[in-house]
């Protein structure tokens, strides 16, 4: 049995949790939005055709807020297209994901469901094929409350009140190469600059996310942040992160090995924004939305297999993903002090937590660490020093078998998230919290299984489930864990 110490200090905090940091995404693409948050006719629908079973799934997950409608989706995305009577919207060849996008569910659909999911949104520009003019259109049609042309196009079309969209994202991934419109950093600098600037001419107080580099390991990275940034560092408000981890090579070690680059990721971006900070002599502070995140368990190569201009295509998680994914949220809480929007996507159906069918939705594996960090990790995350034993991986060099984060949350609480990342090995854990007088453990859930393979399914739907089953304790202000091997666990401590 291995052994690892926690060490924190009360005064030692790095930051307030920013509860957007538990948001998610919403993508035309696959079946996120039709057949899984949107299905008229179906019993489980309410009268706008809202999958109720889903709603009341995102409602326990408490997603603060949802990116809509892409993703690559909106790099060709043409909002008009997507409001007014439905039987007037035309249906448009979906050119990111080579599907036939009806428009029947836009814009006013998603904001009457992010109402009822109790949700904000956080909107996404097109900045691929379109520009300032529209985005600027767009931001009035939402946010205006009438006596201007789109403010009173929108009202035309039933919808009376603003919707008062405070979060924009200008555009996606715009140094890819899959993208529609891609762009140099130069271009897509000067264009977020200006967008930005007419945006907030219109509307002071919302807040702009610039595209960062599409990925961690694009040759663009680094280069592309600073000279975006150098373009358009006094409007915009965050830089975007996204990242995907997969396991195609069946190493299991290796994969959850990730957080670390993960770490290592947010870490170098942290710099890159404060290197121009530097060079701009600017008081202000750019942070980060890490507004696309996830594993990626599915094969690529089933992808292809999808035929070409079909509606809502279906797109391809397991025990092992659950891991990885309560490792990432661990990462992002331990940089709380400049992540403060996440997205995990999606949210439903495509790598995502809940799935659905014909019959009923289903919680997936990373489900629970999503809901358990979303609900029991808001308040303020103390500087969790882990002392652990390491492993060596190929591509992160030696690595801590244990995750973990302290949360005080607001409530006056103590929530300890942790990863057991060994395939073989329990670990026991122990940390001096008598600086927390008065505290006993509440209760220590668990999400383990012995393959690491295992999925729920909608004949299985709890394969993979929590269970209030850990073994920890408090005695004289000292707390003892045993983290069983390859688990991910959560430990409420309140005062007696």
């Amino acid at each position: 049995m291995k052994q690892a110490k926690l060490h924190i200090d009360r005064h030692f905090q790095v930051g307030e949790v920013d509860k957007r940091i538990f948001g998610s995404f919403i993508e035309h693409l696959g079946r996120a939005v039709y057949g899984g948050i949107y299905q008229p006719g179906s019993p489980l629908s309410d009268k706008e055709g809202m999958r109720k079973d889903v709603m009341e799934l995102v409602r326990q997950l408490q997603v603060p807020v949802v990116r809509y409608p892409g993703g690559n989706f909106v790099s060709c995305f043409h909002w008009e297209d997507s409001v007014g009577p439905k039987e007037l919207r035309p249906a448009r060849p979906e050119l990111a994901w080579f599907a036939i996008e009806t428009n029947e569910f836009g814009l006013n659909e998603f904001a009457d469901w992010a109402k009822k999911a109790e949700t904000e949104i956080m909107m996404a520009v097109n900045l691929g094929t379109r520009g300032v003019d529209d985005a600027k259109n767009l931001l009035e049609y939402c946010n205006l409350p009438k006596g201007t042309y789109y403010s009173d196009l929108r009202r035309s079309h039933g919808v009376e009140q603003p919707h008062d969209i405070k979060l924009w994202c200008l555009g996606n991934e715009m140094d890819g190469p899959w993208e529609i419109g891609r762009k140099t950093p130069y271009e897509y600098g000067r264009l977020a600059a200006e967008t930005g600037r007419v945006m907030k001419m219109m509307c002071p107080e919302i807040e702009l996310v610039a595209c960062g580099s599409s990925l961690w390991t694009m040759p663009t990275f680094g280069v592309w942040e600073s000279d975006v940034l150098k373009e358009c560092y006094d409007v915009v408000d965050y830089i975007s992160m996204h990242q995907y981890y997969d396991n195609y090579d069946n190493d299991t070690a290796e994969f959850l090995a990730n957080s670390t680059a993960m770490d290592r990721f947010i870490s170098q971006v942290v710099s890159l924004c404060d290197a121009e900070q530097a060079k701009q002599r600017s008081s202000k502070k750019i942070n980060l939305s890490f507004d696309e995140w996830n594993v990626w368990y599915h094969s690529k190569e089933a992808d292809k297999k999808i035929e070409r201009w079909t509606k809502a295509p279906r797109q391809l998680d397991n025990f092992e993903d659950a891991l990885l994914v309560g490792e990432m949220l661990i990462t992002m809480l331990r940089h709380a002090d400049r992540v403060k929007i996440a997205c995990l996507a999606q949210l439903v159906n495509v790598i995502a937590p809940i799935m659905t069918s014909d019959k009923g939705a289903w919680r997936q594996t990373i489900y629970y660490p999503y809901y358990y960090t979303s609900v029991y990790g808001r308040g303020r995350v103390l500087q969790t020093l882990v002392d652990s034993p390491l492993y060596t991986t190929k591509n992160n060099g030696d690595v801590p078998y244990l995750d973990a984060v302290m949360v005080e949350c607001d409530d006056g609480s103590l929530s300890l998230f942790a990863v057991n990342k060994s395939l073989e090995d329990d670990i026991t854990l122990a940390c001096d919290l008598r600086q927390y007088e008065g505290f006993r453990v509440e209760r220590h859930i668990v999400l383990d299984h012995d393959d690491m393979k295992a999925e729920n399914t909608e004949e299985h739907p709890d394969t993979v489930a929590p269970k209030s089953n850990g073994a920890s304790s408090m005695e004289n202000g000292h707390l003892s864990a045993v983290l069983k091997k390859h688990s991910w666990n959560m430990i409420r401590m309140t005062i007696l």
